[in-house]
């Protein structure tokens, strides 16, 4: 048995060699261990979208994401139709305070309100609503398709 301390933070050149194998072992351990199915999103299918009108990806998956979210609302909360239309959705998780800003030795995607997608077979099945800010992550709001609600999304959420 050999056993390396390899660096994550920043990432090493040991840590980049052996990520896709070091992620076959967790996977593995996962389904084994804890159950998980072998078709729980992985980190290539999300995305991490900003929350603007302006930006293509948030544009063409915002019915997607509104749809969602009323579904959600309506199985888990039990709200009405009326409660989680468009506008409540816009109002309540689109409309941010915080300008987007792309600072020098900040991070690739900057700073500002993002939806973190979590994509399922071409479709989205959960949103973490997240604020990225100099010093933290704040998790806003998480939605998802009840349907999947056997993937434990807001614990992998909370994780990720």
């Amino acid at each position: 048995l050999k056993v390396r301390l390899v660096r994550s933070s920043p990432p090493s050149s040991q840590f980049k060699a052996t990520l896709q194998e070091s992620y076959q072992v967790y996977k593995r351990y996962q389904m084994v261990i804890h159950k998980d199915p072998p078709d729980k999103p992985t980190i290539n299918q999300v995305r991490l979208v900003p929350v603007s009108f302006e930006d293509p990806q948030f544009k063409s998956s915002f019915n997607q994401s509104a749809t969602l979210f009323a579904k959600y609302q309506m199985a888990i909360h039990k709200d009405t139709p009326s409660e989680c239309g468009e506008n409540e959705f816009t109002r309540f998780l689109c409309d941010s305070p915080l300008e987007a800003e792309n600072a020098p030795n900040g991070p690739e995607c900057g700073y500002g309100s993002f939806h973190q997608q979590y994509w399922l077979d071409g479709k989205i099945i959960a949103v973490g609503v997240i604020d990225i800010l100099p010093f933290c992550v704040s998790s806003v709001y998480l939605y998802y398709d009840p349907d999947y609600s056997f993937l434990s999304l807001g614990v992998y959420s909370a994780l990720r």
